[in-house]
């Protein structure tokens, strides 16, 4: 069988991973290192993992235009691109030119506010902090811009898929 090829960008790093399934489990190849996995979906968006005897659940949920995986108590945005489909050859978000809103992954408090309005920000640069359940999440530029609009201060409280900032 074919090992999987796909490019992940997790938190705003891009990796390159193949997934090759073997009969004794997968083994991984990310970013030129060999990983032996077996791997266990018991339900659709949640995956087991066991790696070197231990044992990880990620569970995947998709938000608006975003992507998160939490395994155990952290969370991470992914984007995924696999050259083989319709979705993987079109544009990313972000990547084109044109206003881009930022958006609340989760609903929670305005922990921080990282940037003005007018400011020029770099990809991946944090805007703002989003605090929900203990958690702190730093919500990041996709590209480079400039910030034409700041629609929260630090305390306001937001909503899932509320906007935050519009880059230009």
């Amino acid at each position: 069988m074919t090992p999987l090829l796909v490019e992940v960008e997790v938190d705003g790093v891009m990796r390159r991973l193949s997934v090759d399934r073997q009969e004794n489990g997968c083994v991984v190849l990310l970013d030129e290192r060999t990983i032996p996995v077996d791997i266990y979906e018991p339900m659709p968006g949640v995956l087991s993992l066991v790696i070197g005897g231990r044992s990880y659940r990620c569970v995947r949920s998709a938000m608006m235009d975003e992507e998160t995986i939490a395994v155990g108590a952290r969370q991470y945005r992914v984007a995924v691109t696999d050259r083989r489909s319709l979705r993987g050859q079109r544009k990313r978000p972000g990547a084109g030119n044109g206003a881009l809103q930022i958006k609340a992954s989760m609903p929670g408090r305005v922990a921080r506010v990282l940037v003005t309005q007018g400011d020029t920000v770099r990809a991946h640069q944090g805007v703002v902090v989003i605090e929900a359940m203990k958690m702190q999440n730093e919500l990041k530029a996709p590209r480079e811009g400039r910030v034409k609009e700041l629609r929260v201060a630090a305390g306001d409280k937001v909503a899932s898929g509320q906007v935050l900032a519009v880059i230009e």
